[in-house]
Formats: C-alpha cells, structure tokens, sequence
C-alpha cells in the first residue's frame, strides 16, 4: 500500500509522537509498504512544512496549515491510506484534503475530528471506553511498544553512577521526559526528597529538559539534571538507575514507563495509561491510583530497597520483553488495509441518533453454536452480538452442525442470520473473525488453514492478551477419547443428546406453565452422574497439559457444553460453554481480564446500560455479571 503518515513532530524531534511515528513508519516499510511522512521536520523520504512552537515546550512544534500544498501532493500521488496522528491545523488541512478527495483516514488520539475518520486509533481502554461513550464509532486500541534490545539492564555502567556519586549499592531514583508543569513534575521532586530524608545516599537524576529545569536545579542541587539524551546514551542511563520516578496523569500513553520496565527498573507510576496496561503492583512494578499523592511517594520509598536482582525487577524486564513494536506495527498495518479496502465509508455513529453505544471490548469467544439444529439459540447469538464491537472474534468450534444437517436438520432463516451477522462484523465495524473446527464441523479439516479476509480458518489459535498472557484456543474435541477414537459412538452419543434436548423442551413448557422456572436435564446428569464428572474434570485437566506444553499462560475451549472460569496453578481454565442451553460466552477487556458472561444478564445488563434513545451519558463500567458456575 501506499501509506501517507501526517503528524506534527518526528525524528529526530525527541518525545513520545515522533518515537512511535518512527516505529510505525520503519515497520512499515519494513513489511513491503511505500509510506511517506509529512511533518514539520527535515528527514529522509518526508515532506517538510512550516511551523510555530507550542508554548512551554520549545522543541514540540505544531504544523501549519498547507491544505493547498496537501491536496496538489495527493492529487499526483494518491495515498491508499493517510493517519493523522496529531490535532493541529496541519492534521486538520489534512483531514479536509482527504475528506474531499475520498481517500480513508484513520485518526490518532489527542485529536478532536473522530467523527470525520474512519477510524480512530486510541492508545488506551480508558481513552477508547471515552471515545465509545462520546458515540465515536470505530474506535481501536492501538498500544505502543518498546525496543527491549535497546532498553536492557546489562547496559548498566558503573562509571556513569560514579559520575552521580553513586556507589554499588547507592539507590538511584530517575525521571525521564519535560520539565514542565503539565507532566507533574513538582510531585516527582516531592518524591525525590521524600526518598532523599528516607536514605540519605539517595542520588536523584533527571534526565530531560524545559523552562523549570533551572528553577528545580537551584532548589535541589542534589539532584542531577543531566539534560536530554537519546539512543544508547539514553538507554545507560535508565540501565545505570534503581527506581523510575512517574508522576505523568496526563500522557496518552506513557512510552518512558515501558522503556523503565525494559532496563530492569522498580517503577513507580499512577494506575494510567500504560501503567494501567501493563504494570501489575508489586509483581512487576508500582502503581497508586489516580491521584493518591501518598500511596504514590509510599510506593516509592518502598522501591529503594529492591536491587537489581529482586523477581520484581527481573519480572518487569520479562513483561517488556513481549511487547514488541512489530506486534503494534501488525495492528497498524491492519486497521489502514481495513479502511484501504472499505474505500473509506466506514459507517459513523451519530450522538443522538437510534444507534445506541455498544459495549467495547477487544475479544469475544463462542462456541457451540449448533446452526442446524432446532435447539441453536441463534435469534440470542445476533441479540447479543448487536450490543458488542469487539477486535477479534473468535468461533471456536461446532458453530454448524454438519452432523444434525446429515441426519436431516433443518437450516432456517434466523441460523442465516447468524451468519449475516458475523459477515457485517467484519465488514463494516472491521472485526477479525477466526473460526476454529470442532467436531460437528470437523469437514473443515480438510480445508484448514484457510484465509480470505479479516477471516481465518484453523485447527489452533494462540491468543495474546495485551498483559502478555498467552492463551490456547481450541475446540477442545481431541481430549475426547469417544469424539477422537469412536466416532460412530460419539455420533449416537449425539443422537441421544439432541433427543434429550427435545424431550427438556416439551418438559420445560409444561414447567412454565406450572409457573415454574427452566430446568436443564442434561446439566443435572453431568453434575449427578459419577462418570460425567470424572470426564469432565479429566477433560480439564488434558487441556490445562496442554497449555502447559504450548507455553501458555491459560486455554479457551468449549465442546462439552460446560461453561467454566477457574485458575488451577499456573493456568488459566475457560470454556466458553454454548448456545443450546448455558447460552454463555467469554469476553476479554481492554486490559486483558477475561470474563465469562451469560446471555441474559448481559444483554440486561446494555439494555439497563442504554436507557431510552437519548444522548448516551460518559461512559463507566457496565454491569455484565461474571457467570461462575456450570451447575446451578
């Protein structure tokens, strides 16, 4: 493709925008991509245009407006795709230009025209549950990454802590970014002489630069202002230290925190941004919550007794070191051919429209669906997905039931609908869809893998979670020793389990119409009989081997209609359960956390969530209900 990156700042401007344009651009090009980068600085295979400074912050520049200079560029050379990452006249003339000229356009955060992206681009859950509440449609997550080669302990050097006046065991407290009241700064110095009176071999560095640098300097002569530094210079410097100092509640993201994690060091930071992402308090770092000044500076303080060598500081260097800029660069490249493709007529969701906010999520795994099966629930598969905008959708296994549709199952209208569903997810809100086989489906074993599409056909799927959890995904069928070895026994099995099903339906109406409530008999035979349990547990425990021996942290499964959410040691246990009775379904957050939903009480829980057709309210936490237990 060819990809025009707009954006006001870039190499070898040093702060965060510039840093991740450049990764984003290089790994693009990398991947095959012509991509040029028009910004207000000189550089190779760019278009420079004027600028002015921003206020407190000499060295940011913000581009001026060149609609004509833009327009006349892509009317030669015509981009497939254009990201604007930044809000300033040069991002709107941009927009404008590409608005009028028809060419897609995704949009970066902080800007204030979503609405006229296609889509936009957000660096964290917080900033895209916002964005969703304010109606803005498409919105993403897109994380940043951190070059773990760069940014490691073993750059450490002993000389440079001398020049500190820093002995071996002296703990050294850094912050790194502006000088500048807008980064919290004062509380950073507050930090550091609460840390100085706590040990008073404390050395305190800063490393960076802006208009309070001299005023800080003459206030604590014991701290190092170093100035700024880049590259290799740079990462010794975060290697040479003990604790990062992170005061920031205004940074989108928070690129300093990850390369902190990445050289070995204790972090201190509030529950924001990256932190929120990636930081787990006192496993891999520290964090307080928004605006907990004291838990803050108690974390900190706390911080100068952990050396180099405590499993705190080895486990932040181990999350950093999964999270790779080629794993952003991919999501990237992703969501520009996403609305490459869809010529740029995403749809929007209007504030005050009938269009209601739907419930954001990264992921969402079913299985068990049943299509060609009287008993399919398929009408509450589509209620369901209606209120849900996810990234990935995962179908993982027996979706069809080519079984029941050999012996003469009836497909109807609502099982296409299904399937119309899945296809506008894809289409319109730019969904991936992998759909894994299971062994009602299994004749797609001979097809796998396939892919055509954000589509994917496969037998595995091997699921990162944006903490770094790895999960198997599979249907699961294959720790079935009827399913794998006995396939006439299964298939009767099957026979029996539908005819089951029949039979609780009619026993159901006559139980409604006693006034009483669902009864699934096929549950109380696996919570009653002996055998069903041992099978069940056994069953659990060949999939959590499983995971083991893949290196995963935790398996998403179903196939035996057994919804379940347990940790068991080390791994992770899920199983989606299905759409024939439990009517349940796995749904990962924008954080990573899994949780295992039911039907009814989540579609109340939007509906509830919603109100009436009004102006959607700002967006908190809505009420899903966690679904523990597979035999009540």
């Amino acid at each position: 493709m060819r990809i025009d990156i707009v954006t006001d700042t870039f190499s070898p401007d040093v702060n965060g925008v510039a840093m991740t344009m450049r990764h984003l651009s290089s790994g693009l090009r990398q991947r095959g991509h012509r991509v040029n980068v028009i910004h207000t600085g000189a550089s190779a295979r760019a278009l420079e245009l004027p600028s002015g400074t921003a206020p407190e912050a000499e060295e940011l520049r913000v581009g001026l407006p060149q609609l004509f200079d833009i327009r006349g560029r892509w009317l030669q050379k015509r981009p497939d795709a254009i990201y604007v990452a930044t809000a300033s006249p040069l991002g709107i003339a941009a927009l404008k230009a590409a608005n009028a000229l028809g060419i897609p356009v995704a949009s970066g955060f902080p800007t204030n025209f979503h609405q006229r992206a296609d889509c936009t681009l957000a660096p964290s859950p917080a900033v895209v549950d916002r964005l969703v509440a304010d109606g803005i449609a498409n919105v993403h997550m897109l994380g940043h990454g951190v070059d773990a080669e760069m940014f490691a302990p073993r750059k450490r050097c002993e000389r440079l802590r001398a020049e500190w006046g820093a002995l071996a065991d002296t703990p050294v407290a850094l912050y790194v970014g502006r000088v500048t009241s807008d980064k919290n700064f004062d509380l950073a110095m507050t930090t550091f002489e609460q840390m100085r009176q706590a040990d008073s071999g404390v050395q305190g560095v800063v490393v960076g630069d802006g208009p309070l640098r001299g005023q800080l300097a003459a206030r604590c002569p014991w701290v190092r202002f170093v100035g700024m530094k880049t590259g290799e210079e740079l990462a010794r410097h975060y290697a040479s230290a003990d604790v990062l100092v992170f005061p920031s509640e205004t940074d989108t993201y928070g690129n300093v925190l990850l390369e902190g994690m990445a050289s070995g060091l204790v972090t201190v930071s509030f529950d924001y941004a990256a932190a929120a992402l990636h930081v787990r308090s006192g496993e891999n770092g520290y964090k307080a919550a928004t605006g907990a000044t004291p838990a803050f500076i108690r974390h900190a303080l706390g911080a100068l007794a952990l050396r180099s060598d405590h499993p705190l500081r080895l486990a932040a260097r181990a999350a950093a070191e999964i999270l790779t800029w080629d794993k952003v660069v991919g999501e990237f490249e992703s969501r520009l051919e996403h609305i490459a493709e869809s010529g740029g007529v995403l749809p929007k969701l209007p504030r005050a429209s009938g269009k209601r906010p739907k419930f954001s999520c990264l992921s969402v795994f079913l299985s068990d669906i049943h299509l060609g099966t009287a008993e399919s629930k398929a009408d509450e598969v589509v209620e369901f997905l209606k209120h849900i905008q996810c990234r990935k959708l995962v179908l993982n296994g027996d979706i069809i039931d080519g079984w029941a549709l050999r012996r003469g199952g009836r497909w109807r209208s609502s099982h296409s609908r299904v399937i119309r569903k899945l296809l506008k997810m894809t289409e319109h809100d730019g969904t991936e869809l992998i759909y894994l086989r299971g062994n009602h489906d299994d004749i797609l074993e001979r097809l796998l893998p396939l892919a055509f599409g954000r589509i994917q056909f496969l037998k595995e799927h091997i699921h990162v979670s944006p903490n770094g959890r790895r999960y198997l995904v599979v249907h699961g069928d294959g720790f079935d020793s009827v399913t794998t070895h006995h396939k006439w026994l299964a298939a009767l099995g099957s026979v029996g389990y539908d005819f089951l099903l029949k039979v609780n339906r009619f026993y159901n109406q006559w139980r409604a119409w006693r006034g009483k409530e669902y009864f699934s008999l096929s549950k109380r035979v696996k919570a009653k009989v002996k055998s069903a349990v041992c099978f069940v547990d056994r069953y659990e425990e060949l999939l959590q081997d499983l995971a083991r021996h893949k290196q995963c942290d935790g398996i998403i499964c179903g196939h035996i209609h057994t919804p379940e959410d347990k940790q068991i040691g080390d791994i992770h246990y899920l199983n989606s359960g299905d759409w024939v009775e439990s009517l349940t379904a796995i749904l990962e957050h924008h954080d990573g956390r899994m949780e295992l939903v039911r039907y009814d009480e989540f579609v109340a829980g939007c509906r509830q969530r919603e109100g009436p057709e009004l102006e959607p309210e700002p967006h908190r936490s809505w009420p899903c209900g966690i679904f523990a237990g597979a035999a009540d």
